[in-house]
Protein backbone atom coordinates (compact mmCIF):
# COMPACT_ATOMS: atom_id res chain seq x y z
CA UNK A 1 0.00 0.00 0.00
CA UNK A 2 2.80 2.38 0.95
CA UNK A 3 4.72 1.54 -2.21
CA UNK A 4 1.67 2.23 -4.36
CA UNK A 5 1.16 5.60 -2.69
CA UNK A 6 4.78 6.54 -3.21
CA UNK A 7 4.49 5.61 -6.88
CA UNK A 8 1.48 7.91 -7.39
CA UNK A 9 3.23 10.70 -5.56
CA UNK A 10 6.33 10.36 -7.71
CA UNK A 11 4.20 10.35 -10.89
CA UNK A 12 2.46 13.56 -9.83
CA UNK A 13 5.79 15.25 -9.19
CA UNK A 14 7.02 14.26 -12.67
CA UNK A 15 3.87 15.66 -14.29
CA UNK A 16 4.26 18.93 -12.42
CA UNK A 17 7.87 19.21 -13.50
CA UNK A 18 6.94 18.68 -17.13
CA UNK A 19 4.27 21.35 -16.85
CA UNK A 20 6.79 23.80 -15.47
CA UNK A 21 9.36 23.03 -18.16
CA UNK A 22 6.84 23.14 -21.04
CA UNK A 23 4.20 25.67 -19.93
CA UNK A 24 3.00 26.44 -23.44
CA UNK A 25 2.01 22.90 -24.22
CA UNK A 26 0.23 22.48 -20.90
CA UNK A 27 -1.61 25.84 -21.24
CA UNK A 28 -2.73 24.97 -24.73
CA UNK A 29 -4.18 21.71 -23.53
CA UNK A 30 -5.96 23.42 -20.67
CA UNK A 31 -7.28 26.33 -22.73
CA UNK A 32 -8.92 24.17 -25.39
CA UNK A 33 -9.66 25.08 -29.02
CA UNK A 34 -10.19 28.59 -30.40
CA UNK A 35 -13.81 29.64 -30.73
CA UNK A 36 -16.01 32.36 -32.23
CA UNK A 37 -19.38 32.30 -30.44
CA UNK A 38 -22.46 34.40 -29.69
CA UNK A 39 -25.12 33.98 -27.03
CA UNK A 40 -27.87 35.16 -29.42
CA UNK A 41 -27.53 34.06 -33.05
CA UNK A 42 -31.07 34.97 -34.17
CA UNK A 43 -32.32 38.58 -33.93
CA UNK A 44 -35.54 40.08 -35.27
CA UNK A 45 -35.81 43.75 -36.26
CA UNK A 46 -37.28 46.17 -38.79
CA UNK A 47 -35.36 47.70 -41.68
CA UNK A 48 -34.98 50.95 -39.76
CA UNK A 49 -32.64 49.41 -37.17
CA UNK A 50 -29.43 47.37 -37.64
CA UNK A 51 -29.19 43.82 -36.31
CA UNK A 52 -26.67 43.90 -33.41
CA UNK A 53 -25.04 40.66 -32.28
CA UNK A 54 -22.66 40.37 -29.32
CA UNK A 55 -19.99 37.77 -30.05
CA UNK A 56 -16.87 36.47 -28.27
CA UNK A 57 -13.59 35.52 -29.94
CA UNK A 58 -11.33 33.15 -27.99
CA UNK A 59 -7.75 32.35 -29.00
CA UNK A 60 -6.87 28.85 -27.82
CA UNK A 61 -4.14 28.23 -30.39
CA UNK A 62 -1.26 28.56 -27.94
CA UNK A 63 0.25 31.60 -29.69
CA UNK A 64 -0.74 35.17 -30.59
CA UNK A 65 -2.97 35.34 -33.65
CA UNK A 66 -3.92 38.15 -36.03
CA UNK A 67 -7.59 37.70 -36.93
CA UNK A 68 -9.37 39.21 -39.93
CA UNK A 69 -13.18 39.57 -39.90
CA UNK A 70 -15.38 38.75 -42.87
CA UNK A 71 -19.16 38.55 -43.37
CA UNK A 72 -20.72 36.41 -46.09
CA UNK A 73 -23.80 38.63 -46.25
CA UNK A 74 -26.49 38.58 -48.97
CA UNK A 75 -26.29 41.15 -51.77
CA UNK A 76 -27.07 44.65 -50.55
CA UNK A 77 -26.38 43.90 -46.89
CA UNK A 78 -23.68 45.69 -44.89
CA UNK A 79 -21.65 44.30 -41.98
CA UNK A 80 -19.66 46.28 -39.40
CA UNK A 81 -17.42 44.82 -36.68
CA UNK A 82 -16.73 46.78 -33.52
CA UNK A 83 -14.62 46.19 -30.43
CA UNK A 84 -14.38 48.53 -27.45
CA UNK A 85 -16.53 51.04 -29.33
CA UNK A 86 -14.29 51.28 -32.41
CA UNK A 87 -14.95 49.88 -35.87
CA UNK A 88 -12.36 47.27 -36.84
CA UNK A 89 -11.55 44.96 -39.74
CA UNK A 90 -9.42 42.65 -37.58
CA UNK A 91 -7.43 42.45 -34.35
CA UNK A 92 -4.42 40.84 -32.68
CA UNK A 93 -5.33 38.47 -29.86
CA UNK A 94 -2.93 36.83 -27.42
CA UNK A 95 -3.14 33.14 -26.62
CA UNK A 96 -5.68 32.26 -23.97
CA UNK A 97 -7.42 35.62 -24.26
CA UNK A 98 -11.07 36.40 -25.12
CA UNK A 99 -12.25 39.54 -26.92
CA UNK A 100 -15.85 40.76 -27.13
CA UNK A 101 -16.91 41.62 -30.69
CA UNK A 102 -20.04 43.52 -31.78
CA UNK A 103 -21.38 42.55 -35.19
CA UNK A 104 -23.84 44.98 -36.81
CA UNK A 105 -25.77 43.85 -39.88
CA UNK A 106 -27.81 46.32 -41.96
CA UNK A 107 -30.35 45.16 -44.53
CA UNK A 108 -30.98 47.04 -47.80
CA UNK A 109 -33.96 49.47 -47.73
CA UNK A 110 -36.19 47.28 -49.91
CA UNK A 111 -35.38 43.93 -48.31
CA UNK A 112 -38.46 41.73 -48.08
CA UNK A 113 -39.58 40.26 -44.73
CA UNK A 114 -38.00 36.90 -43.97
CA UNK A 115 -35.00 35.09 -42.46
CA UNK A 116 -31.51 35.77 -43.77
CA UNK A 117 -28.49 33.65 -42.80
CA UNK A 118 -25.24 35.62 -42.51
CA UNK A 119 -22.09 33.59 -41.74
CA UNK A 120 -19.29 35.68 -40.20
CA UNK A 121 -15.69 34.49 -40.12
CA UNK A 122 -12.63 35.25 -37.98
CA UNK A 123 -9.69 34.25 -40.18
CA UNK A 124 -6.05 33.84 -39.05
CA UNK A 125 -2.98 31.95 -40.17
CA UNK A 126 -3.89 29.03 -37.93
CA UNK A 127 -7.67 29.27 -37.52
CA UNK A 128 -10.79 29.74 -39.62
CA UNK A 129 -13.57 30.34 -37.12
CA UNK A 130 -17.11 30.50 -38.48
CA UNK A 131 -20.18 31.86 -36.70
CA UNK A 132 -23.65 31.40 -38.20
CA UNK A 133 -25.92 34.41 -37.58
CA UNK A 134 -29.54 34.82 -38.63
CA UNK A 135 -31.33 38.15 -39.17
CA UNK A 136 -35.12 38.10 -39.27
CA UNK A 137 -36.51 41.12 -41.13
CA UNK A 138 -39.88 42.21 -39.82
CA UNK A 139 -42.37 43.82 -42.16
CA UNK A 140 -42.79 47.59 -41.84
CA UNK A 141 -45.53 50.09 -42.68
CA UNK A 142 -44.48 53.41 -44.20
CA UNK A 143 -46.11 55.94 -46.53
CA UNK A 144 -44.86 59.07 -48.31
CA UNK A 145 -47.09 61.92 -49.53
CA UNK A 146 -45.70 64.35 -52.11
CA UNK A 147 -46.22 65.58 -55.68
CA UNK A 148 -44.95 64.06 -58.95
CA UNK A 149 -42.24 66.75 -59.22
CA UNK A 150 -41.61 67.18 -55.51
CA UNK A 151 -42.69 70.83 -55.71
CA UNK A 152 -44.96 71.88 -52.85
CA UNK A 153 -45.95 75.42 -53.87
CA UNK A 154 -48.11 77.18 -56.45
CA UNK A 155 -50.10 80.34 -57.19
CA UNK A 156 -53.84 80.97 -57.21
CA UNK A 157 -56.21 83.90 -57.68
CA UNK A 158 -58.67 84.79 -54.96
CA UNK A 159 -62.14 83.34 -55.49
CA UNK A 160 -60.92 80.50 -57.72
CA UNK A 161 -60.06 76.80 -57.56
CA UNK A 162 -56.75 75.04 -58.05
CA UNK A 163 -56.22 71.38 -58.98
CA UNK A 164 -53.20 69.85 -57.27
CA UNK A 165 -51.80 66.45 -58.24
CA UNK A 166 -50.49 64.44 -55.26
CA UNK A 167 -48.66 61.10 -55.07
CA UNK A 168 -49.06 58.53 -52.29
CA UNK A 169 -46.23 55.98 -52.20
CA UNK A 170 -45.93 52.84 -50.05
CA UNK A 171 -42.32 53.03 -48.84
CA UNK A 172 -42.67 50.08 -46.43
CA UNK A 173 -42.47 46.33 -46.95
CA UNK A 174 -46.09 45.48 -46.12
CA UNK A 175 -49.30 46.46 -47.96
CA UNK A 176 -51.16 49.55 -46.73
CA UNK A 177 -54.93 49.34 -46.45
CA UNK A 178 -57.59 51.99 -45.90
CA UNK A 179 -55.48 55.11 -46.48
CA UNK A 180 -57.56 58.26 -45.88
CA UNK A 181 -56.75 61.63 -47.48
CA UNK A 182 -57.47 64.70 -45.34
CA UNK A 183 -56.50 68.38 -45.29
CA UNK A 184 -56.03 71.26 -42.88
CA UNK A 185 -56.62 74.48 -44.82
CA UNK A 186 -56.77 78.20 -43.86
CA UNK A 187 -60.03 79.60 -42.53
CA UNK A 188 -62.91 79.55 -45.05
CA UNK A 189 -60.82 77.50 -47.52
CA UNK A 190 -61.88 74.00 -48.52
CA UNK A 191 -60.27 70.98 -50.15
CA UNK A 192 -61.59 67.76 -51.68
CA UNK A 193 -59.82 64.62 -52.95
CA UNK A 194 -60.36 62.19 -55.80
CA UNK A 195 -60.10 59.50 -54.60
CA UNK A 196 -60.43 60.38 -50.92
CA UNK A 197 -59.56 56.80 -49.85
CA UNK A 198 -57.08 54.22 -51.12
CA UNK A 199 -58.31 50.73 -50.26
CA UNK A 200 -54.98 48.94 -50.76
CA UNK A 201 -51.47 50.00 -51.79
CA UNK A 202 -48.77 47.38 -52.34
CA UNK A 203 -45.12 47.89 -51.22
CA UNK A 204 -43.19 50.12 -53.62
CA UNK A 205 -46.34 51.19 -55.50
CA UNK A 206 -47.57 54.76 -56.03
CA UNK A 207 -51.15 56.05 -56.27
CA UNK A 208 -51.98 59.45 -57.74
CA UNK A 209 -54.60 61.60 -56.01
CA UNK A 210 -56.14 64.85 -57.22
CA UNK A 211 -56.78 67.54 -54.61
CA UNK A 212 -59.14 70.44 -55.45
CA UNK A 213 -58.41 73.56 -53.40
CA UNK A 214 -61.06 76.32 -53.17
CA UNK A 215 -60.01 79.86 -52.24
CA UNK A 216 -62.86 82.21 -51.19
CA UNK A 217 -63.48 85.69 -52.59
CA UNK A 218 -61.83 88.71 -50.97
CA UNK A 219 -58.92 86.65 -49.69
CA UNK A 220 -56.05 88.98 -48.89
CA UNK A 221 -53.05 88.52 -51.16
CA UNK A 222 -50.18 86.58 -49.58
CA UNK A 223 -48.82 83.11 -48.81
CA UNK A 224 -51.04 80.45 -47.22
CA UNK A 225 -50.20 76.87 -46.19
CA UNK A 226 -52.50 73.87 -46.53
CA UNK A 227 -51.45 70.58 -44.91
CA UNK A 228 -52.40 67.42 -46.81
CA UNK A 229 -52.26 64.08 -44.95
CA UNK A 230 -52.43 60.42 -45.96
CA UNK A 231 -52.94 58.07 -43.03
CA UNK A 232 -54.26 54.78 -41.71
CA UNK A 233 -53.79 52.93 -38.41
CA UNK A 234 -50.21 51.87 -39.21
CA UNK A 235 -48.64 54.85 -41.01
CA UNK A 236 -49.11 58.49 -41.92
CA UNK A 237 -47.41 61.20 -43.94
CA UNK A 238 -48.08 64.93 -44.28
CA UNK A 239 -47.15 67.47 -46.94
CA UNK A 240 -47.26 71.23 -46.33
CA UNK A 241 -48.36 72.93 -49.57
CA UNK A 242 -47.75 76.70 -49.83
CA UNK A 243 -50.18 78.65 -52.02
CA UNK A 244 -49.53 82.26 -53.04
CA UNK A 245 -52.84 84.12 -53.44
CA UNK A 246 -53.00 86.98 -55.94
CA UNK A 247 -55.73 89.57 -56.35
CA UNK A 248 -57.95 89.07 -59.40
CA UNK A 249 -57.64 91.46 -62.36
CA UNK A 250 -61.25 92.59 -61.98
CA UNK A 251 -60.71 93.41 -58.32
CA UNK A 252 -57.64 95.40 -59.26
CA UNK A 253 -59.49 97.49 -61.81
CA UNK A 254 -62.35 98.04 -59.40
CA UNK A 255 -59.88 99.26 -56.82
CA UNK A 256 -58.32 101.67 -59.30
CA UNK A 257 -61.80 102.90 -60.30
CA UNK A 258 -62.71 103.55 -56.67
CA UNK A 259 -59.50 105.51 -56.16
CA UNK A 260 -60.11 107.61 -59.28
CA UNK A 261 -63.72 108.29 -58.28
CA UNK A 262 -62.61 109.36 -54.82
CA UNK A 263 -59.98 111.67 -56.27
CA UNK A 264 -62.56 113.15 -58.68
CA UNK A 265 -65.01 113.83 -55.87
CA UNK A 266 -62.34 115.57 -53.78
CA UNK A 267 -61.29 117.68 -56.77
CA UNK A 268 -64.92 118.66 -57.46
CA UNK A 269 -65.49 119.70 -53.85
CA UNK A 270 -62.32 121.78 -53.83
CA UNK A 271 -63.31 123.55 -57.05
CA UNK A 272 -66.84 124.16 -55.86
CA UNK A 273 -66.26 125.32 -52.31
CA UNK A 274 -62.72 126.55 -52.55
CA UNK A 275 -63.78 129.86 -54.15
CA UNK A 276 -65.96 130.91 -51.21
Amino acid sequence: MSAHFNYLRAFSIVVCCIACLVPGAYAQKQSGRSAFTARLVNIESTLKEPFRFNASLYNGSGRTQLYEFQALAPAGWNAVFRTEGSQVAGLRLDSGRTQEISVELSAPPLAKPGKFKVPVIALSAGDTLRLELEAVVKGSHSVELSTPTGRLSDEITEGSKKQILLTVKNTGTLPLEGLELTSQAPANWSASFEPSRIDRLEPGKTQQVTAMLNVPDKTIAGDYVTNFTARNEQANSAAAFRMTVKTSLLSGWLGILVILCSAGIVYYLIRKYGRR
